[in-house]
């Protein structure tokens, strides 16, 4: 899959004109925007994708629902529609993403020096998870988890969840004040 062409932005989230390569933008500790989307159902649970053995980060680690990067010139919320289509081949339409929020995270592993802003949307879906088709290239498989099932795994540390810190716990939060309003 040939590298992504990205914006970067500076500390603020404040575009600055220059743009590079995924990868770049990981080994050299530039700034630039990602996209997540926790897909939820009824029932309080949580889509979640086991990453592909071949990532550069975090392989074969559990992880939210929908992520991927947001391509120069392109809209968050573009992303979002394409980056869902692209890994669960789930037509989604503007209206059905909630915004959440932009999420700051910066991370070091490696050679990876990580620093994004996460536009993070929340997406409800009562689906058949069989209607979904994960992006081989991608993703391992998907699974609704229930919502405590995943807060006591990420308490236990017994399955590998992508580790993005207080993340989980604000993302799932939200997700719960959604199923309950």
């Amino acid at each position: 899959m040939p590298d992504e062409i990205i914006d970067i932005v500076d500390e603020n989230n404040n575009l600055t004109g220059e743009k590079a390569s995924r990868n770049e933008a990981h080994l050299n500790g530039l700034w630039h925007r990602i996209i997540n989307i926790c897909i939820y159902n009824s029932r309080g649970e949580i889509l979640l994708q086991l990453r592909s053995k071949d990532k550069m980060i975090y392989p074969d680690m559990w992880d939210i629902s929908v992520a991927g990067h947001i391509g120069a010139g392109e809209e968050p919320i573009a992303a979002a529609l394409r980056e869902t289509g692209e890994e669960t081949g789930l037509g989604t339409k503007e209206e059905d993403l909630h915004f959440y929020k932009i999420r700051p995270e910066e991370y070091r592993k490696g050679d990876v020096n990580m620093k994004e802003f996460l536009y993070i949307y929340l997406l409800k879906y009562d689906g058949d998870i069989s209607n979904l088709k994960i992006q081989k290239e991608e993703l391992q498989k998907i699974e609704f988890v229930p919502i405590d099932k995943i807060e006591e795994e990420l308490k236990s540390g017994s399955i590998k969840f992508a580790p993005h810190g207080a993340y989980w716990e604000d993302v799932i939060g939200e997700v719960k004040r959604n199923l309950n309003s």
